[in-house]
């Protein structure tokens, strides 16, 4: 069942009713069940909608997908206005949609970092606008917003894709304190290495290459190529860790999966601490003399 236009009334739904974006494959298919598997129900977008029939044929009264590419501005307000006004109100709106980017930061063109910017940024904040009101008139909510370990931390290859984690991250951490008064919960989930096909062909874009950064860049380039389909992380138990997180009294800002997330963010911040004692001096002896 693939809805592209809004009907009169409102739809019952079972249980809450979350809103997924990306949620064919991966991070977002992995949630989809999980949600089910809750008795909750689950509307699914992707590009291909066709993707979820299964999803839809074994539960029809629960799940619903809709086509839509996040990176269509107008797209993005006709789905949310349709949603809202067929089942009135989403409790959850997890933002998924995003692929990998891999380039030099000197190999990546304007074009490519708009267009991920979009994707991962621009596209999600709008959807989360588009809903906000209705959770926070209602006094309750959850937006999940799917960054990367990447959204702490860079290395070479991934300019531009952390740039855009780390971008909603921020974005995230100041809608929560916005939004927390209101019984809003927001969840930025860091994700190491999982086995979803962000690192397939059809998924992962590279930029054109050039040899000054065969080293740096180009070693990345080749763990993405080569890394497809041996990463070690399981989606499923990812998307119980978010349930899990959302369920708790005291919903984390931040949920970093993986044991390879928690040792490079963790590593990440202590390198950082380490930084800032070396040159705490000189940073705050920046003030004016005698004040």
């Amino acid at each position: 069942m693939t809805n592209t236009s809004a009907t009169s009334g409102t739809k019952a739904s079972t249980g809450r009713v979350w809103l997924v974006t990306g949620a064919t494959s991966g991070f977002g298919r992995a949630v989809a069940e999980a949600v089910i598997a809750s008795g909750d129900t689950v509307i699914g977008t992707a590009r291909r909608p066709e993707a979820l029939a299964d999803l839809v044929a074994a539960y029809p009264d629960r799940v619903e997908a809709l086509a839509l590419d996040i990176t269509d501005g107008a797209r993005v307000d006709a789905v949310a206005a349709d949603v809202l006004a067929r089942y009135g109100r989403v409790d959850v709106l997890v933002n998924n949609a995003g692929r990998t980017q891999v380039g030099a930061f000197e190999e990546t063109t304007d074009r490519e970092l708009r267009d991920l910017f979009d994707l991962h940024v621009f596209g999600p904040a709008r959807l989360t606008r588009a809903l906000l009101p209705q959770m926070r008139e209602r006094g309750s909510g959850a937006i999940v917003n799917m960054s990367s370990v990447g959204g702490q931390l860079s290395f070479a290859g991934f300019a531009a894709y952390s740039a855009t984690k780390a971008a909603l991250e921020q974005l995230s951490e100041a809608l929560s304190a916005e939004v927390t008064p209101y019984g809003i919960k927001v969840l930025i989930v860091e994700p190491g290495a999982f086995r979803t096909n962000l690192f397939g062909k059809d998924a992962a874009y590279f930029s054109e290459e050039h040899p000054a950064y065969a080293e740096t860049a180009g070693a990345t380039r080749a763990m993405v190529r080569d890394g497809g389909g041996t990463q070690p992380g399981d989606p499923h138990k990812a998307a119980a860790a978010i349930l899990q997180a959302l369920a708790a009294p005291e919903t984390p800002l931040r949920l970093p999966l993986g044991p390879d997330a928690v040792d490079a963010i963790t590593a990440h911040l202590d390198g950082i601490r380490t930084e800032i004692t070396a040159w705490e001096k000189v940073s705050r002896g920046t003030g004016f003399d005698g004040e």
